[in-house]
C-alpha cells in the first residue's frame, strides 16, 4: 500500500487503522510525505507504516512509494479516503480475476442530488471509458506497474496519464464498493463549478497543456481556467520518463529513500 500525505493526519488514522486491520493481506504500508507540518509523519511511524519523505507532489510522492514497494501487488491511495467496509475481501476476490488493473467506486461526503449525480457520473465513466482517477484508488500487479511505465512525478494529472497507459495494455474492473472522500472542495466551491472546472483541466491536459500549469489552475486562485500552454515532450501522456528517478525503476545500487 502507498499513500501520498501532506498535512493529512486528520484523515490518515483512520485510514491507517483500515490497513491495518487485515495484517494477512496488507505485508506494508509506505507512507510518502511530502513535507507535513501536522505530525502527519511521527503518526504514519506510531502505526507501523514506513515513512518516506519527498519533496511535494502527490505524482512524485506516489512514483516514490511504487519504487521501493517489494509485495507482487501495488494499492495506489490517496490519504484523505475511507476504504469500504469490506475492502480486505474485495481485495483478495480481485487477485483470482484476470485485469490489467482495479479500481473502487467514489463516494463523496455531503448531502444533496448534486453530489449523487457527480459519484453516478464518476461510475459510468470509468465503466464505459475505463477512467478511473486515483481518489478512487488503483490496484495492480506491481508488474504491469512497472510494464505501463510507472507513474511520472508530475503536480497533476499523474493519475490520468497511468491510466491512459494501463487500459492500452488491457481492461481495467472495478472492485464495487466505493471509497469515501471529503466533499470540502465541492462544498467550498460549489459542486458544479467544481465539476466544471475539473472536466475544463482534464480537456486542457489532452489539448497539451503542461501539468505545472495545470497544477497552479487546480490549487490557486485562478482554479479551474488553465492558460493554453503547451505541454513538454516530457509531460505529454504517455511519454517515457527520460530519468532514472520516480515513476522508473532504478538500477541496483540508485534506489533513494528521500
Amino acid at each position: 500500500m502507498v499513500l501520498a500525505t501532506r498535512n493529512e493526519g486528520h484523515a490518515l488514522a483512520g485510514l491507517l487503522a483500515q490497513l491495518g486491520s487485515a495484517p494477512g493481506l496488507v505485508r506494508e504500508v509506505l507512507v510518502v510525505d511530502g513535507g507535513s507540518q501536522d505530525g502527519t509523519p511521527e503518526l504514519a511511524r506510531l502505526a507501523g507504516a514506513r515513512l518516506l519523505r519527498s519533496a511535494p507532489g502527490r505524482g512524485r510522492q506516489l512514483a516514490l512509494g511504487a519504487q521501493e514497494a517489494h509485495g507482487p501487488w501495488l494499492l495506489l491511495l490517496h490519504a484523505d479516503v475511507r476504504l469500504p467496509p469490506d475492502w480486505a475481501t474485495r481485495l483478495t476476490q480481485a487477485r483470482r480475476r484476470p485485469a490489467e488493473a482495479w479500481y473502487f467506486d467514489l463516494g463523496i461526503d455531503g448531502r444533496g442530488l448534486a453530489l449523487r449525480l457527480v459519484e453516478l457520473g464518476v461510475r459510468l465513466r470509468s465503466r464505459w471509458r475505463q477512467l478511473p482517477y486515483g481518489d478512487q484508488g488503483l490496484l495492480l500487479p506491481l508488474q504491469h506497474y512497472w510494464a505501463s511505465g510507472g507513474l511520472r512525478p508530475l503536480p497533476l494529472m499523474e493519475d490520468l496519464d497511468l491510466v491512459q497507459r494501463l487500459r492500452r495494455r488491457g481492461r481495467l474492473r472495478s472492485l464495487g464498493g466505493a471509497v469515501r472522500v471529503d466533499g470540502r472542495r465541492w462544498r467550498a466551491r460549489g459542486v458544479w463549478r467544481t465539476t466544471i472546472d475539473n472536466a475544463r483541466l482534464r480537456w486542457a491536459w489532452r489539448r497539451g497543456a503542461n501539468a505545472e500549469a495545470l497544477a497552479r489552475c487546480y490549487y490557486g486562485p485562478g482554479a479551474g481556467r488553465p492558460k493554453a500552454r503547451t505541454r513538454r515532450r516530457s509531460d505529454a501522456p504517455g511519454a517515457p520518463d527520460p530519468s532514472p528517478g520516480p515513476g522508473r525503476r532504478p538500477p541496483p545500487g540508485d534506489r533513494q529513500t528521500g
